[in-house]
């Protein structure tokens, strides 16, 4: 007869057959960056099991790809590109892609429609912080703080003089914003307070309730480029928006526009930018979105004073991105449990 097993060893042994067949019955998570606000992945952690790439940076696609295999649910960023590949690496159980963003050209929508996975996104979250640091960009670009705050650490700073870093300022100023979402509304906000003669804003369809509550006007793009001291791009990107802003569109503005992107870098021909700037076409620009991201440290745009270049900073609020953490995990809850999404994109 073969010994008996001492009581607790037994209890422990049931114990974590218990546990297993627990976690079994688990949906399977997976999260493609470890450094996402603690708070989503423990509410996902309550009911599911998760697993992450272990390092701060995008994941490698091989990893992902590997790693989706069984999965019933993917929590992504901007950074990681879902199509046919990853899906058909996933499996047919796959049943949401919620991504930490409220941009959503990362992911093969269509694809994801023809399978029956949803798509979760965090829109309005990130609202108020983007049009913030949008306004911050615009200030810093058309006052010239980088450039000035260089001066101070190389010695170009001798004595206050009368002309010297002298910038545009917002008052008086044509304001023109390409898109007139809930960013674009808060963005024209900030900016009334500066006293611009005039707010002015693109879009498909005249918003003219919005529009009122901050005094802007609509016209058409061509307009807008040639009338507006400052340019915001503000809009989603498209294929209606891809590359919008190219040669063409530059040698319309005025030679003293300053042109601020927080939108995606893809609705710029950077090229073109560059030689916009390169050749005083237009004054200066303020970007926090760039194509890639991040730029290689040889990018010429590198090289231009006239330029200020943030690494996608926009929703970069910490209470914001705490929010945006919840909101991917809740959406990948609700999806699991076939309930309304926080956000969903309608596919």
């Amino acid at each position: 007869m073969p010994p008996r097993l001492p009581l607790n060893t037994v209890r422990n042994i049931l114990q974590l057959g218990q546990k297993t067949r627990t976690m079994s019955s688990q949906p399977s998570v997976y999260v493609t960056r470890p450094d996402v606000d603690a708070s989503g992945l423990e509410l996902l952690r309550k009911s599911c099991q998760v697993s992450t790439w272990s390092e701060p940076l995008p994941v490698p696609r091989a990893e992902l790809i590997r790693q989706i295999a069984g999965k019933d649910a993917l929590y992504c960023a901007l950074t990681d590109k879902i199509d046919k590949e990853v899906l058909d690496a996933a499996g047919s159980q796959l049943k949401c892609v919620s991504t930490i963003s409220v941009g959503y050209e990362h992911i093969d929508v269509e694809e994801c429609k023809k399978r029956g996975i949803r798509v979760g996104y965090t829109p309005d979250v990130l609202t108020d912080a983007t049009a913030e640091l949008t306004v911050a960009l615009l200030l810093a670009t058309n006052r010239r703080l980088f450039e000035a705050n260089k001066q101070v650490f190389n010695g170009g700073w001798k004595s206050w003089a009368p002309m010297w870093m002298c910038g545009q300022g917002l008052k008086g100023s044509r304001v023109g914003l390409l898109g007139f979402g809930r960013i674009g509304q808060e963005i024209a906000a900030r900016i009334l307070p500066f006293k611009p003669a005039e707010i002015t804003y693109t879009t498909r369809s005249p918003r003219p309730q919005e529009a009122a509550a901050v005094n802007a006007r609509h016209v058409d793009f061509e307009e807008m480029l040639r009338n507006s001291d400052f340019i915001v791009a503000c809009c989603a990107l498209t294929p209606q928006t891809k590359e919008i802003f190219n040669a063409a569109a530059f040698q319309k503005m005025k030679s003293n526009c300053i042109f601020i992107n927080t939108a995606r870098g893809g609705v710029v021909d950077q090229t073109a930018l560059y030689d916009a700037l390169k050749t005083n076409t237009i004054q200066a620009a303020g970007l926090d979105v760039t194509t890639p991201e991040p730029l290689p440290l040889d990018d010429p745009l590198l090289k231009l004073e006239n330029v200020v270049i943030l690494p996608h900073i926009g929703s970069a609020d910490i209470e914001t991105r705490k929010e945006m953490s919840r909101i991917t995990a809740r959406n990948i809850l609700a999806a699991l449990a076939g309930e309304k999404m926080d956000a969903e994109v309608v596919l």
